[in-house]
């Protein structure tokens, strides 16, 4: 038996067939939330990730099903494991694109980037997230148009830690929420929707009266126990009405 040989059969053999799996879960799952494998990439076959590793197709295999479990990736019979495509509808609400809501009305969308800032996440921060440590936080603050009106401020932080890749992007062109959709899974939603007055910073934003009635709907987005991302959309009370569509749970 070869070096190599030698060195796989004593991994598999030992302790270090547990540092194995988790090294090929970590190595698919930093691919994936980096964006180098996007939505829809289809993994090496099983045979070629356990000769890159070093180790046998058991072990692969067991690490497969792990992000498959996680909702990282989708596994079709007869045609190979792919990156799973992200999951657009919670059990109540859609994670619907804003700027689809503004076409909907008929009116021209329009987005402007109010304000971004890199920073360490703050206590407030983590308990929005639900991070339990401190890390490297994306804090934006967006403005969304229906025609010549303010339709939506959205005010967004994004874990660093689980994606990392949004730290390089400025997203003055793009709303935030899209480019998360199509390149981030997630496996929970949390929706909060209340309504509140409009303080004096935000009715100058939208354009309102101070005092005047507020829709806010609060979403926060996890990966298994991983935090992605926490948004606050706040919609001129007035001009905005929320629809849910509901199914019996079994």
């Amino acid at each position: 038996m070869s070096d190599a040989g030698s060195h796989a059969a004593l991994a598999e053999a030992g302790g270090d067939r547990v540092s194995l799996h988790a090294r090929i879960v970590a190595d698919v799952e930093a691919a994936i939330l980096s964006g180098s494998w996007p939505p829809g990439h289809r993994l090496p076959i099983e045979t070629e990730l356990a000769g890159q590793y070093g180790c046998s197709r058991m072990t692969v295999n067991k690490a497969m099903v792990q992000l498959a479990a996680a909702g990282l990736i989708e596994r079709r019979r007869k045609s190979g494991t792919y990156v799973r495509l992200p999951q657009a509808q919670s059990a109540v609400l859609e994670i619907s694109d804003i700027r689809e809501e503004v076409a909907g009305l008929g009116v021209a969308y329009r987005y402007t980037l109010l304000g971004a800032r890199r920073r360490t996440s703050s206590v407030q921060d983590q308990r929005l997230l639900g991070a339990e440590v401190a890390g490297p936080v994306l804090a934006l603050d967006c403005l969304h148009f229906a025609g010549a009106r303010p339709f939506c401020r959205e005010e967004r932080l994004i874990d660093l830690l689980t994606v990392p890749s949004a730290g390089d992007e400025s997203f003055a062109d793009r709303p935030p929420g899209p480019w998360l959709l199509e390149r981030v899974p997630w496996s929970i939603a949390e929706h909060t929707i209340r309504a509140t007055e409009a303080d004096e910073a935000m009715a100058s934003t939208l354009l309102i009266a101070p005092g005047a009635a507020c829709l806010v709907v609060e979403r926060r987005t996890r990966l298994e126990e991983r935090s992605v991302t926490f948004v606050r959309l706040t919609y001129p009370g007035a001009a905005h009405a929320l629809t849910a569509s509901f199914r019996p749970g079994r």
